[in-house]
């Protein structure tokens, strides 16, 4: 029969694992983070904004959209290939293909996921350069660190941060700035963009590749027949979980147009602004450029 002394024993052993497993998954990422709402009742009041279809406060929306990617986290790839039948990696491909990227050069990944394109980047910039993969989701943050490391890709950090703010990277560090298919879930779209102008050296430019307004008007409407029953009755057989590829679905449609979206990088300093329709204008990359 255990005595007292053991049983203190045991428990100490126990918080002890506990206190190291702890500590072990605060090290996964870059603690410089800046993962806190900039949105608060005291900044923003009842300031409303959109939740895909949705009306909610400001101050609401980070958790709401945290919670859709924690629950997609472990299904994101198998289901963007699903929904895209494949396409989204020939989107990502002629997005690097604009990307200018070279040998040397520090790039920053934001709302990077799963490392798609930031795998790609490891090995462009070189052992000489450096890829900062980062996202305000820790979930989706991991996914992409554990198949980077997999990978070999030994010149990337993984940093979780907020797009709106970016606080944990100084003024002028990075030579190219993307974000992929991660703009329309951030709250306040101009001030991430400022953010992203803040960070980039002079010269440096952004990419953006994001869902966008198709401009075939048949296509237009089988692409909303597919989106709001294809979409959720997939996320509900592959990832059980329906409605977080309704809101996906709904925030598709509230993002900006294309021509809005570059008076947009306009407006936060970006100059040679452009972009290029893909697939019909389901997808566009967006480019441009600091001066």
């Amino acid at each position: 029969m255990p005595t007292n002394d053991t049983i203190d024993n045991t428990h100490s052993k126990v918080e002890s694992v506990s206190a190291k497993v702890e500590a072990a998954k605060q090290t996964l990422f870059n603690q410089r983070d800046d993962i806190n709402n900039p949105h608060t009742s005291d900044t923003d009041g009842e300031e409303e904004t959109h939740f895909g279809y949705k009306t909610v406060n400001k101050a609401e929306k980070q958790a709401r959209v945290a919670d859709v990617f924690t629950s997609v986290a472990k299904k994101y790839d198998i289901m963007n290939d699903l929904m895209s039948f494949g396409i989204h990696r020939l989107w990502k491909r002629y997005a690097i293909s604009l990307s200018g990227v070279r040998s040397g050069q520090h790039v920053l990944d934001i709302a990077g996921g799963t490392g798609d394109l930031a795998k790609v980047f490891s090995r462009e910039v070189g052992r000489n350069g450096h890829v900062v993969l980062s996202d305000i989701n820790a979930a989706m943050l991991e996914v992409g660190r554990e198949r980077l490391i997999n990978a070999g890709c030994n010149n990337v950090d993984f940093v979780l941060a907020n797009a709106e703010t970016l606080a944990p990277f100084d003024d002028e560090s990075f030579d190219l700035v993307t974000i992929s298919f991660g703009l329309r879930n951030v709250t306040d779209k101009d001030a991430a963009l400022k953010a992203m102008y803040r960070v980039l050296k002079p010269g440096g430019r952004l990419l953006i590749l994001e869902f966008s307004k198709p401009v075939f008007e048949p296509l237009s409407k089988a692409y909303d027949l597919y989106s709001f029953t294809a979409l959720p009755l997939m996320g509900k057989i592959i990832a059980n979980d329906s409605e977080s590829y309704k809101y996906l679905a709904e925030s598709i449609r509230m993002h900006p147009d294309q021509q809005t979206l570059k008076q947009m990088m306009q407006q936060a300093g970006f100059e040679n602004c452009d972009y290029h329709n893909l697939t019909a204008g389901i997808v566009a990359v967006h480019r441009g450029f600091k001066a």
